[in-house]
């Protein structure tokens, strides 16, 4: 495998073609000051022993030192080595509310832009442990299976909207059922689900399905997002802003339902926070609680050993700058009075 440790160094590769516009520019400067000052051949007779190559030979060892020192810096590395690393690990799945009530702007800017700003702030703080991600309004979905990827879950995570759950509504009972069930057959203790949702469920068996998944190992945590009091929901409709409606017409209020989301804690033998409190102190209560969790040890295949090879290239820059050096501006014996050029 190949890669460039400091590939931001290769935009200095634009400088070529600037220090060859530069040479060509003062090339031609140079050209106009001799012609005012005498002819080309009355020239030749002033200084006969002044090379009419050698300027382009220093100019091309120039470059070409420019070039490999670009390059050294960039500090181009080859190979891998595969490692096992062994580490201890608590397995965690996000669950993330994307209904349409999280649309919502009770809070600010709304539920689930500060949904997902703190469960990208969760992900930052549970580094080390495996986490994935499921998504649900109506149904439920696997994004991101359990990983140490943490960008991939970012990733999920940025893009998660309404319009990705086809079927509206808040199916806490299939997103844990979805998440139970996603955990490895051998792990039995060293597991957790995070739902993070306002807790308005729309569906029956969201208590039995918690106490389930405690039964099976997992202990359950509740965030709640949004206030007690509520706040319409708000759509585009026919390109103009207005608010979800019930069957009479009136706006749909939306109204954070802490009473389910703790009855869902408490059956999962976990603990209710609200994002109301703070996204600082709830992280740090729940990272703690997590890491009371008995770790379990985790086998990963590690590839991070690379060989650098900076030091040929700028060795290969260092003998070309010496070559230019070397090299002086008049004729030598053989060159004098030969025109390779000419045809």
């Amino acid at each position: 495998m190949f890669r460039f440790e400091h590939g931001e160094y290769l935009y200095l590769l634009a400088l070529v073609p600037v220090l060859v516009l530069l040479f060509w520019i003062a090339r031609r400067a140079r050209s106009r000051a001799l012609n005012r000052f005498g002819q080309p051949r009355t020239m030749e007779r002033i200084m006969p022993d002044m090379s009419r190559y050698k300027h382009g030979l220093k100019l091309v060892f120039i470059v070409v030192a420019l070039l490999f020192l670009i390059v050294g810096l960039a500090n181009p590395q080859w190979g891998s080595r595969k490692e096992s690393v062994t580490r201890r690990a608590v397995d965690v799945f996000i669950a993330l509310d994307v209904s349409q009530s999280m649309l919502a702007e009770d809070i600010v800017p709304s539920r689930l832009e500060r949904a997902k700003r703190f469960t990208s702030e969760l992900v930052q703080k549970l580094k080390g442990e495996r986490m994935g991600l499921i998504l649900f309004a109506g149904n439920s979905y696997l994004q991101v299976p359990l990983t140490t990827d943490y960008a991939a879950v970012e990733l999920m995570l940025r893009a998660a909207n309404p319009e990705m759950v086809p079927t509206q509504g808040t199916a806490i009972s299939d997103a844990l059922e979805l998440a139970n069930n996603s955990f490895p057959e051998d792990n039995q203790n060293h597991r957790a689900v995070i739902l993070i949702s306002d807790g308005e469920n729309h569906e029956e068996g969201a208590l039995d399905m918690a106490r389930t998944v405690r039964g099976d190992g997992t202990m359950l945590f509740s965030i709640g997002v949004g206030t007690p009091e509520g706040s319409f929901i708000p759509v585009v409709f026919r390109g103009q802003l207005d608010y979800k409606r019930d069957e009479r017409g009136d706006p749909v209020t939306t109204r954070l339902n802490e009473a389910m989301l703790e009855d869902i804690a408490d059956a999962g033998d976990g603990s209710y926070f609200n994002l109301l409190s703070g996204s600082d102190a709830v992280l740090e209560v729940l990272q703690t609680q997590i890491d009371r969790i008995e770790k379990r040890e985790l086998e990963q295949q590690v590839f991070e050993e690379y060989d650098s090879y900076f030091q040929y290239f700028l060795m290969v820059a260092l003998l070309f700058l010496i070559l230019e050096f070397l090299v002086s501006y008049r004729k030598n014996e053989f060159m004098r009075g030969r025109d390779f050029f000419k045809t």
